[in-house]
């Protein structure tokens, strides 16, 4: 049973560290950029257009643009100063508030980034990438059947234009629940929206290896390796898959990648043990 939990906290682990680059937790780039034109966001509001933005929401935008690339920096508490003039100059802005959601969780204060969500919210009812990151939110702290009521009702917003991202997340934390044919139900929707992203054909393989499905976890882990996206984990995946499946030649070319790329890497250090049950 020990070995199983670990296993599942791997699983998720490679993803976590990667969730705000792949997993698009929150769309950062869509709270800081200033929308233009006409239409209407994934939340189904009417943009804001130069014509009609007041100038204490110009203030504020400003200072959230800055503050979103302070974050992205690694700049934390100068991110969270020019939010809280974000919000002095507009309290009413549901983006600062979804921002100071996302700094707070990567601080693992999830009281505060909770409080910051449903904020937003508020102001912002029924937006469904806030939702989305209260679901992920929850997700860390066990709290499951929440989270999945979360990811189904920003999923049912007909407007919503991330599914993808929605899917991936509901997945990997049914994965962590121990829900493995949910979580693989919810990864393979996600893949067919979003081919291309790391974090689901990763994670996707991983379960089917988990699962003892070698040649499907083959598809997904080589289309990986094969892109310039590949790295430790997903490389020290492959050769694992390989094994099992008998396929010398390909394991061994995928080792000499990993040992050569990646010589420092846990990864790499397990294969130089022999290490293929970690």
């Amino acid at each position: 049973m020990g070995n199983i939990r670990a296993r599942r906290r791997a699983l998720v682990k490679w993803a976590f560290y990667a969730m705000l680059l792949w997993l698009g937790l929150g769309g950062i780039q869509g709270c800081a950029s200033r929308p233009t034109g006409l239409g209407a966001d994934s939340s189904g509001r009417e943009l804001v257009t130069d014509s009609d933005e007041p100038e204490a929401r110009k203030r504020a935008r400003i200072r959230l643009e800055l503050a979103v690339g302070y974050f992205e920096q690694g700049q934390t508490t100068v991110a969270l100063d020019e939010l809280k003039q974000s919000l002095a100059a507009d309290p009413g802005y549901s983006e600062a508030y979804s921002l100071r959601g996302l700094i707070y969780m990567r601080l693992n204060d999830y009281g505060v980034a909770e409080e910051s969500f449903k904020k937003a919210l508020a102001l912002r009812p029924e937006d469904p990438n806030v939702v989305h990151n209260l679901g992920w939110l929850v997700c860390q702290q066990a709290r499951y059947a929440q989270a999945q009521q979360y990811f189904l009702q920003a999923l049912s917003n007909p407007r919503y234009l991330e599914r993808a991202k929605t899917y991936r997340a509901e997945g990997l934390c049914q994965v962590r629940a121990g829900q493995l044919e949910d979580g693989e139900r919810s990864l393979l929707k996600s893949y067919e929206l979003d081919a291309g992203n790391p974090v689901t054909a990763y994670n996707l393989a991983s379960l089917l290896f988990q699962r003892g499905d070698f040649q499907r976890a083959l598809f997904y882990v080589r289309r990986l390796n094969n892109s310039e996206l590949a790295n430790a984990e997903s490389l020290w995946l492959g050769i694992k898959v390989e094994r099992r499946l008998e396929n010398r030649d390909a394991m061994n070319q995928l080792a000499a990648q990993l040992t050569k790329r990646f010589p420092q890497s846990p990864q790499a250090s397990a294969y130089q043990r022999g290490a293929f049950d970690e």
